[in-house]
């Protein structure tokens, strides 16, 4: 992977007018030299296609033609890309200034890492950032395994394109609201998620008029039944019932209020779910560097 690999965008978009324009342009304003960006737009009736027409010579490739849902267009953008690095930005959140830099430092600099996450953070309807959360997740397979499946900001999300084609080249268009969620799954199966501390994106948070928010029922879900499908190894079986174990004797222990029996729970998911370590921003050095947090 060269300095610069190309990192490959798609943004679905269906009558979104109102932010659109916002999306395309945190896109095109990276002044990153290798970007190959991708609109699939599902018809629109609301002026979203004059947005998209006005910035057309800067776009690898754009339609709009009715189609089968937000993850329907985002499998027909994946299909015409052709980028090392891919993402998708749905078309009312934004990527921070300069955030295709840091991943193409991380991804660069770093061979083991083939998925990566940014800060969370979320912006309100003006498009300020009003939220980052006070400490940084980690996520392991294990903890979705076991109902601990809090949401991965998929607009913070970056990967390499040997992980998609080794996770079978697709997302689940079948599925109505947790595409993001059954294609993550399918991402633990081969390699961890690794996290950074840079603000790499957002989620705009708008008046209860959006999918993700008005059907979280829905999206919980398909979620189950997701889980409901998988198939564990022996060694993630082990896992399990040794966790289980573990649980147990939190439990039990936890009656007596004797000392902080979770200590039980959270040194066994250190030793055995398979964290990753936080790339962190060295300010001395100026680069990021894989280390503990």
């Amino acid at each position: 992977m060269n300095n610069y690999p190309k990192i490959s965008i798609v943004t679905p978009n269906y009558n979104q007018v109102k932010y659109l324009e916002e999306t395309i342009l945190s896109v095109l304003n990276q002044g990153y030299p290798n970007l190959e960006y991708i609109v699939i737009d599902g018809g629109s009736t609301d002026g979203s296609v004059e947005i998209i027409k006005k910035y057309a010579d800067r776009l690898a490739y754009w339609e709009s033609v009715p189609d089968n849902g937000m993850y329907d267009a985002i499998r027909k953008g994946f299909e015409k890309s052709t980028g090392e690095v891919m993402a998708w930005i749905n078309s009312d959140d934004m990527y921070q200034s300069k955030s295709f830099f840091t991943v193409a430092e991380i991804f660069g600099k770093y061979s083991q890492v083939n998925w990566l996450l940014g800060f969370p953070s979320i912006y309100d309807a003006l498009g300020r950032i009003v939220e980052c959360p006070h400490t940084l997740r980690q996520w392991s397979k294990y903890d979705l395994y076991i109902g601990q499946y809090q949401w991965i900001q998929q607009e913070s999300v970056f990967w390499r394109r040997s992980l998609w084609e080794k996770a079978g080249s697709r997302i689940e268009s079948s599925l109505k609201y947790a595409g993001d969620f059954e294609l993550w799954f399918r991402f633990f199966t081969y390699e961890k998620l690794y996290v950074t501390t840079a603000i790499l994106s957002g989620f705009r948070m708008r008046d209860g008029e959006q999918l993700s928010m008005k059907q979280k029922d829905a999206y919980d879900a398909e979620i189950k039944s997701v889980l409901a499908a998988r198939v564990y190894t022996e060694e993630e079986k082990s896992i399990l019932k040794r966790y289980n174990k573990r649980k147990k004797q939190f439990l039990f222990l936890s009656k007596f209020k004797i000392f902080n029996a979770k200590l039980i729970l959270d040194k066994f998911k250190l030793d055995n779910f398979g964290y990753p370590e936080v790339i962190s921003f060295d300010r001395h050095e100026q680069c990021f560097k894989l280390g503990s947090q």
